[in-house]
């Protein structure tokens, strides 16, 4: 069955494509209707992944809101439908339409949410405790929910370098994870079983070792 919104409104990119670079100017927005799409930012002169987006999602919207350059760039990882809204189209949506502006709000609140926790996992002083916290992070803003948990669409290693630990220490971390029945890698990203055990299991480990040392 044909999709007349995708048909007046749509368009098919392959993995790879560049939907928009960060610093670019910025006339149209993405609804993501399959597929997903890796949203980078350059961090102290490193590209930092900030965001893997599914179905639903949608981006570029800052660009038409505040008609400045676009702030991240985002690439297309898998074959990906997307909706594209342009600026006078989402503004005559938005004003004539209560729920599509409260969904862009949400979104944009949602978004600052995940930032802020993006900045707490980075202050960590443990490396490994960096990961799992930028897993949890990843599972509750980007996650997608399949029979065996919530799917980040992300490597170990790639999860690694964007909050600063390298490779070793992030397959030292999925392991122990697999052995814990938490989290581990599948073909097209890492599902974790259960965000909320993952979540205890760190502040666990961030306990202080107080019992042993008291006399």
């Amino acid at each position: 069955m044909s999709d007349p919104l995708f048909a007046r409104f749509g368009r098919e990119f392959s993995a790879g494509d560049i939907l928009c670079r960060e610093g670019d100017p910025g006339d149209v927005m993405y609804v993501i209707q399959t597929g997903s799409v890796r949203i980078t930012k350059m961090i102290a002169g490193e590209e930092r992944v900030i965001a893997m987006l599914g179905p639903g999602e949608f981006l570029g919207e800052l660009a038409i809101l505040n008609g400045k350059p676009r702030s991240a760039t985002a690439t297309v990882v898998e074959t990906t439908r997307c909706l594209l809204v342009e600026a006078r189209t989402l503004e005559k949506m938005v004003a004539v339409n209560a729920e599509i502006a409260m969904r862009l709000i949400k979104k944009l609140a949602k978004r600052l949410d995940s930032a802020d926790a993006l900045i707490e996992v980075l202050m960590h002083r443990d490396p490994k405790a960096r990961i799992m916290l930028a897993l949890a992070r990843n599972a509750e803003a980007f996650g997608e929910k399949t029979a065996e948990g919530i799917l980040i669409r992300t490597r170990a290693e790639d999860l690694a370098r964007d909050v600063g630990v390298d490779a070793v220490a992030a397959s030292d971390v999925m392991l122990r994870l697999r052995r814990l029945r938490l989290a581990s890698e599948v073909p097209g990203g890492i599902v974790v079983a259960d965000v909320g055990r993952l979540q205890d299991f760190v502040e666990f480990l961030e306990m202080p070792q107080k019992f042993g040392g008291e006399g």
